[in-house]
């Protein structure tokens, strides 16, 4: 199964994370996950959203520079190892981690790893093979993550 990440490309400056965060609550789109990493003068946001064909639609009717890719969101266990299981696994069948980012779903039960691979359906066999479970858009959309423990 595939998820779709939106990639926006934006000038390293105040504001611009906030158009678009006030674009997609405008339109009520969620966002589930977000990392941003600049280099210098640029920047590339990149957004997992509840609905990311529209997300992008909206996104690039404001004259966002945004495109759509392909990536892989991995279940793995949350505790020590849980992702170097994965790793190891990419890395002995030479499948290069381009751009990757994490979440909690159940503090030390589960996380989500997104990774945005070379070889996506070599990738995807590799995963199905060595029982890892992936999400798709629609179950990502749908993700509850972890409750707040009662104290």
């Amino acid at each position: 199964m595939v998820a779709y990440q939106l990639s926006v490309f934006a000038e390293n400056k105040p504001g611009r994370l906030a158009k678009v965060t006030g674009i997609l609550g405008k339109e009520k789109l969620n966002i589930r996950a977000i990392s941003i990493s600049t280099s210098d003068d640029f920047g590339v946001i990149n957004i997992l959203v509840d609905d990311p064909k529209r997300a992008l639609t909206v996104l690039s009717k404001e004259g966002l520079t945004v495109s759509l890719k392909e990536v892989i969101a991995v279940l793995i266990e949350d505790k020590p190892g849980g992702l170097d299981k994965l790793v190891q696994l990419l890395a002995a069948e030479n499948v290069n981690i381009e751009n990757a980012y994490g979440f909690v779903l159940e503090s030390w039960k589960r996380a989500v790893f997104v990774v945005d691979v070379d070889q996506l359906e070599k990738t995807q066999k590799l995963l199905k093979k060595n029982n890892f479970e992936t999400l798709d858009a629609s179950a990502l959309s749908a993700v509850e993550p972890f409750h707040y423990m009662k104290y």
